[in-house]
């Protein structure tokens, strides 16, 4: 499964969660894969707001994969990710342009988690605070609906 959360400034504008279609041969294939996804969403997301007058010099994704930033940001073909669908390297593209800079952050601090992984409480309620969000209890939603 991928996962990702794209933010305007502070403000969550888009997520998504996928059963990535393709079989990877490694962790790290399935996160180069995933920042691959990532990279494509906020291109389009950059697009539709070129469209309304926004410009943006330079898209900042973080990944806490630090190989799949040493593959997204090596420009040669290593013997070790031949088998990677072609459809994927767009985003070494992206990065020689300018375009796309990646930045590893850890995985305590990685957003996307929420998404794609089963997590203890505590964590599932850091990271909803994190987005933005807010999760309510059922005490809190059954009080909700009555005051409707």
């Amino acid at each position: 499964t991928s996962g990702g959360a794209q933010f305007l400034g502070e403000k969550l504008v888009s997520w998504s969660s996928k059963k990535q279609y393709c079989t990877a041969l490694s962790i790290v294939e399935a996160e180069y894969v995933s920042l691959s996804a990532c990279c494509a969403q906020v291109l389009w997301i950059r697009t539709q707001l070129t469209d309304y007058g926004f410009h943006f010099d330079k898209i900042l994704i973080y990944c806490d994969s630090k190989s799949a930033i040493a593959i997204s940001c090596n420009p040669v073909q290593h013997s070790r990710t031949k088998h990677i669908a072609v459809r994927y390297h767009f985003i070494k593209e992206h990065i020689e342009k300018g375009t796309i800079e990646l930045y590893f952050v850890k995985t305590d601090y990685q957003l996307a988690d929420i998404l794609t992984k089963a997590l203890p409480a505590d964590r599932f309620n850091y990271l909803v605070r994190r987005l933005g969000m807010h999760s309510l209890s059922p005490q809190e939603l059954a009080r909700l609906a009555k005051s409707q």
